[in-house]
């Protein structure tokens, strides 16, 4: 690299920065990836079925297996998309099911092949649990993290209060307020 290049004068800017401000500062560059729900689902079926690819082919455990579908639905909940996030519960264990063909001890044919898919997973039904559990709660904290947001981002559009103030709803200030007599034309 040619000391005159843009990717050599960033590296070295990140090279004389503390080694916390450095990662800090190199994970604020990484893209931030938003998929749609169905693209939270395919990437995390194709991700657990190279797991259990792997791990038919290396390991043989199930709680590497389990291990890596917690990471997979964890990294699913935190990808997708604000609007589709009700996608990464319910696409994690589709993704665990997917790897267990590799991984579920069945014999030849669709039946042997059916009945070691449904073992495998009363077997590592915890592990489903957990992966659904985790995406789930990813999934909730960022919904209520986002609302929270475009709720502050409304009230300072229109002016709203400030946080920690009273609520200035019109319908709470006309309910305080004592009503009016109104007159009775027709009367």
């Amino acid at each position: 690299m040619r000391s005159g290049t843009p990717a050599y004068r960033a590296l070295s800017r990140l090279a004389r920065l503390p080694r916390a401000q450095a990662l800090a500062v190199a994970w604020s560059r990484l893209p931030n990836p938003r998929l749609t729900a169905l693209g939270s689902g395919l990437l995390g079926v194709l991700a657990m079925l190279l797991v259990g690819g792997l791990d038919a082919l290396l390991l043989d455990s199930a709680a590497a297996y389990g291990v890596c579908f917690l990471l997979v639905s964890a990294f699913c909940a935190l990808w997708v998309r604000p609007a589709d996030l009700i996608a990464a519960p319910v696409s994690a264990p589709l993704a665990f099911t997917a790897g267990l063909f590799f991984t579920s001890p069945g014999s030849d044919g669709f039946s042997g092949t059916l009945m070691g898919l449904v073992s495998g997973l009363s077997l590592q039904a915890g592990w489903v649990y957990a992966g659904t559990l985790l995406a789930g709660l990813i999934a909730l904290v960022r919904r209520i993290a986002y609302v929270r947001r475009r709720r502050a981002e409304r009230r300072a559009a229109v002016g709203g209060p400030v946080a920690g103030s009273p609520a200035r709803h019109p319908r709470a200030t006309a309910r305080a307020a004592p009503a009016a007599p109104r007159s009775n034309p027709q009367v």
